[in-house]
């Protein structure tokens, strides 16, 4: 069945394009999405697959129930766009102003949809079950994973797999990774509250924008200085807005920004830390703040056992010398919920292709990926959740690990 699936998506291939273009054209914002589900849902019941729709909210579950029994895989994809406006030029571009799939998720369902078809069509050989997990809102937390794990789409499943296809990496690279693979993203808003008045009389206000200075100064010594230097951790302000004229001192001064971490305790005492330093610069300037800081996905940690199986896996379908394990990156991802309650791996799928001039990164205006990566994704995906699902493959590996 391997060699005729990997053979069929190659076949396949043209109409996984083809829809990934069309949802190109047609992005949705995150907790926005109505035609998208509609399509994944219409799509995979015209294939004559059992789908839930309104998972969550707005997710969509398919459910391929093989022939014979056996254990129950699920694969997951994002289809959320983002507020961004398209300047790629691509004559599929984005139809809707201010909205732009610019980090591959319109791919990601294209994939596995195409990858639903493939399967579909074998299904009488498959032992057991794959749940396909199209999921909305992965761009904005709290995200759609919880929701629909809170609704049941990992009823009954035994392991899940994910992929996100990743422009940084070459086209042909399969990227995983033991253990943590992706950081836990926050993001906290402060607002310095200090007294306004005239810029030629600065001794009868309370600066703000100079008591927020002084904080941004004093918040990047806390990675340097509290953080272990053989540990990881970032933090980044993304925002700074005050004033509106030359000659007045803001009274008040707004601060956003970004801790990335993957040690909980970490995580913990650069929260205590922030709210310290800005505390007791506040107390010695006189102002007073507003401090909202929001804890957002936790880190992807991918299970070392599940990451072997994948590894042997896709190892089988794609160059092995191509396969191989990465760097944890700093950005966040909500598949890490579904880690938390079964067992499985997220991989990176190299996407990036110079020659062509895909060379932006995610969230970037002028964002596109090499489409071939598409298949490469489809053929690990897929080998996966066959090798998980065969109980022959299964025992041949309990022997080979027994010798």
């Amino acid at each position: 069945m391997v060699e005729w699936l990997m053979k069929r998506l190659e076949d396949l291939y043209p109409e996984m394009v083809e829809l990934r273009r069309i949802f190109h054209a047609e992005p949705e914002l995150s907790f926005e999405e109505e035609k998208t589900p509609e399509r994944i849902a219409d799509y995979l019941e015209h294939l004559g697959i059992e789908v839930k729709r309104g998972v969550g909210g707005r997710g969509v579950v398919g459910y391929i129930r093989g022939g014979k029994s056996g254990k129950t895989v699920a694969l997951r994809a994002d289809f959320d766009a983002l507020p961004i406006q398209e300047e790629t030029g691509l004559p599929f571009a984005s139809k809707r102003p201010g909205v732009m799939h610019a980090c591959g998720h319109d791919g990601h369902t294209a994939t596995m949809l195409v990858l639903a078809k493939a399967l579909v069509e074998q299904r009488d050989k498959l032992e057991g079950t794959v749940v396909l997990i199209h999921q909305f809102a992965e761009e904005l937390a709290p995200g759609g994973a919880i929701a629909m794990i809170e609704d049941g789409c990992l009823e009954g499943v035994d392991a899940i797999y994910g992929t996100h296809l990743w422009s940084p990496m070459p086209l042909g690279e399969v990227r995983y990774r033991h253990g943590a693979i992706m950081a836990a993203a926050d993001r906290f808003d402060l607002v310095i509250h200090g007294r306004g008045g005239h810029g030629a009389s600065p001794h009868e206000t309370i600066d703000s924008i100079a008591v927020a200075s002084s904080i941004i100064l004093q918040l990047q010594h806390i990675v340097s200085r509290n953080v272990n230097p053989l540990k990881s951790a970032v933090l980044s302000i993304g925002s700074f807005h005050a004033g509106g004229a030359f000659n007045v001192i803001a009274d008040s001064a707004s601060i956003v920004g970004t801790v990335r971490t993957f040690d909980p305790e970490i995580q913990e005492m650069i929260i205590k830390r922030i709210e310290e330093v800005i505390k007791g610069i506040c107390d010695a300037m006189g102002a007073t703040y507003t401090l909202d800081y929001k804890k957002g996905y936790p880190a992807v940690v991918n299970d070392p056992y599940e990451t072997n199986r994948f590894v042997e896996l896709a190892k089988t379908v794609h160059a092995k010398e191509l396969v191989f394990e990465m760097e944890p990156v700093m950005g966040g991802e909500d598949f890490a919920y579904y880690l938390q309650h079964v067992p499985g791996t997220f991989f990176f799928t190299g996407a990036g292709n110079e020659e062509k001039g895909i060379v932006y990164p995610h969230h970037h205006p002028k964002f596109d990926f090499d489409e071939a990566a598409m298949l490469i994704a489809a053929k690990c995906l897929g080998r996966a959740a066959i090798g998980f699902l065969s109980v022959s493959e299964q025992a041949e590996r309990k022997k080979e690990q027994a010798l």
